[in-house]
């Protein structure tokens, strides 16, 4: 429904007509609207919101990595999420080198792979330093041999592994590492038109830094598109009930065993008559029999007991709590 005017708007309209100042043939030309071109060949499947929601996981996953895998490579590891974009398969096949580290990983139970691609300078670091070395890259690249990638298999399942925890609001994920490719002539595993989304993350291994890109096919996750996305990925997330694990946790901390342990007294003596003790003899300590006793819990000091027995074993009476440790 149109604006009514009122009675001084047409009072002003009909004196700027009449004056010359409102040409009213102005409004007859079209309306120019922007217009954006659009590639069919190269359809945008990925939402802005869907690698925002990317983005998202892969932060969830790159924790979980800097606290797993330092526990194997026995050195600091630190792994960002860089950026998330969509592009074609063959714009990824065509950016990788030889030789690369193509880690082919089945999806189960979403049909088809994601490829997960590692710097060949973090494979050699990785295979350096399970051997006992520093962790340093080679100086000129060269085939991985058989025992190399054996151990950067292992690495590899220990990463893909730690995806079900951060896929687990989109959808239960039991991946599996098929195999690991070399060569990026083999690494033709769906159509070079197919639209994919690639998360790039920066992993340091000590001093060496290298990147892992993670290419996700939109035929993979077609079947959950819908999940993901921040809205349904908040919405999803379930509140934890914590009082069973809080109980189990009391429960196992009250049945774990700690160290108590009271010093009756402190001496030194030299070697020498340690070296020469015999049954009976007496070593004079610096408390006196009225003194009361410190009890240790581990290695901090927590009570003060006065010494006895109890049946046939020797004992102490807890006569006051440190409260400070």
């Amino acid at each position: 429904m149109s604006d009514v005017l009122s009675q001084n708007e047409i009072d002003n309209l009909l004196s700027q007509l009449n004056s010359g100042e409102f040409d009213p043939t102005e409004n007859d030309a079209p309306d120019e609207r922007q217009i954006k071109d659009y590639d069919f060949a190269r359809p945008s499947k990925f939402s802005k919101e869907h690698l925002r929601t990317l983005v998202f996981i892969f932060e969830h996953y790159a924790r979980l990595l800097s606290t797993n895998l330092p526990v194997y490579l026995r050195k600091n590891v630190q792994v960002e999420v860089m950026h998330s974009e969509a592009a074609t398969y063959q714009e990824f096949s065509n950016s990788l080198s030889n030789p690369v580290l193509l880690g082919v990983v089945n999806f189960a139970p979403l049909e088809g792979n994601v490829i997960m691609e590692m710097a060949t300078g973090l494979g050699y670091a990785m295979v350096d330093r399970m051997m006992g070395g520093e962790g340093r890259p080679l100086d000129k690249s060269r085939e991985f041999t058989e025992i190399e990638l054996t151990i950067i298999e292992r690495i590899m399942v220990i990463c893909i592994n730690l995806l079900v925890d951060p896929w687990e609001s989109v959808q239960h994920l039991e991946p599996m590492l098929e195999r690991i490719e070399t060569n990026s002539q083999f690494a033709q595993f769906v159509t070079p038109s197919e639209m994919t989304s690639i998360v790039t993350m920066s992993i340091k291994i000590g001093d060496v830094e290298g990147l892992m890109n993670i290419c996700i096919p939109y035929a993979v996750l077609e079947p959950v598109i819908d999940k993901v996305n921040t809205k349904y990925w908040y919405s999803a997330a379930q509140v934890k009930d914590d009082s069973a694990y809080r109980e189990y946790m009391e429960d196992s901390l009250q049945r774990a065993k700690i160290p108590v342990r009271a010093i009756m007294g402190r001496s030194a003596i030299s070697v020498n008559d340690f070296i020469h003790l015999q049954p009976g003899d007496i070593i004079k300590i610096n408390t006196r029999i009225e003194d009361e006793l410190d009890v240790y819990v581990g290695n901090i000091k927590k009570f003060s007991a006065i010494p006895g027995a109890h049946e046939d074993s020797y004992a102490v009476k807890i006569k006051s709590i440190y409260r400070e440790e």
